[in-house]
């Protein structure tokens, strides 16, 4: 479970008024839903608000916990338990080949080198690309790229996964297949995401406007949401905040 408790994101420096410069105003929420989807405009503090789940990004104040343990303190801890997947496959595929990349991955584990080989090869079978696991990184597909990301983060087994935006530099054809895994998945998943039709599969909706939260719940009513406020924009104040976000 995640829980966000009065958590704020600030910047460096301050506002006309004198007061900080807030990223992310102050969330209070607990998410306990499988799948969660943030959708937003660029800019508006979802991925801020996905950083904070595994600690990339820290509460300016108040708290952020997965199970229980805070992101602030208990870091360790937390990103034993949290997989992050970022937009671009590239930024965390560091390895020459997609079996190193696995096995790399699986370091933390209490495992052999041996093992922890012969349990990469099965994750990438797992993921279709037993037959890729000794090919070049750069040779792969921009989806076999992503496979390769999420099979590294999944192979330690961690109870929750948030993806920034995994399918933004895919093609149809990837993206669906990429979506399939996602939602395949046992793991509780936080996605940030472009991709209305991704978001409306979602058991709850996030809305970020301006750093606030503007919409959290049904996900057809936080899609309409979103398309409102890309049609016409909201004048300040226009839609109330929710879970204690002003």
């Amino acid at each position: 479970m995640i829980t966000f408790d009065a958590a704020t994101v600030t910047a460096p420096g301050t506002t006309a008024d004198g007061g900080p410069v807030r990223l992310l105003a102050p969330l209070t929420c607990s998410l306990t839903e499988r799948r969660i989807a943030v959708i937003g405009a660029n800019g508006s503090g979802k991925s801020t608000l996905a950083r904070l789940v595994n600690g990339l990004v820290l509460p300016a104040a108040g708290h952020v916990r997965v199970d229980g343990w805070d992101t602030a303190r208990d870091g360790g801890e937390v990103r034993r338990r949290v997989g992050f997947v970022f937009t671009d496959p590239d930024a965390q595929l560091v390895m020459p080949t997609p079996l190193e990349d696995v096995t790399l991955s699986l370091r933390r584990l209490d495992l052999s080198r041996a093992d922890r080989a012969s349990r990469a090869r099965e994750v990438l079978e797992s993921f279709g690309l037993g037959d890729r696991a000794e090919v070049a990184v750069h040779a792969l597909s921009g989806g076999q790229k992503q496979l390769l990301a999420l099979a590294c983060v999944l192979a330690t087994g961690p109870s929750v996964l948030v993806c920034d935006e995994p399918t933004t530099l895919l093609d149809l054809r990837w993206r669906r297949h990429v979506e399939d895994v996602l939602e395949g998945l046992d793991q509780q998943v936080l996605l940030v995401t472009h991709d209305l039709a991704s978001a409306r599969r979602a058991d709850r909706v996030l809305v970020v406007d301006r750093g606030a939260i503007v919409h959290d719940g049904d996900a057809s009513a936080g899609v309409a949401c979103y398309e409102d406020l890309m049609a016409v924009g909201i004048p300040s104040g226009r839609v109330p905040p929710r879970n204690g976000v002003s």
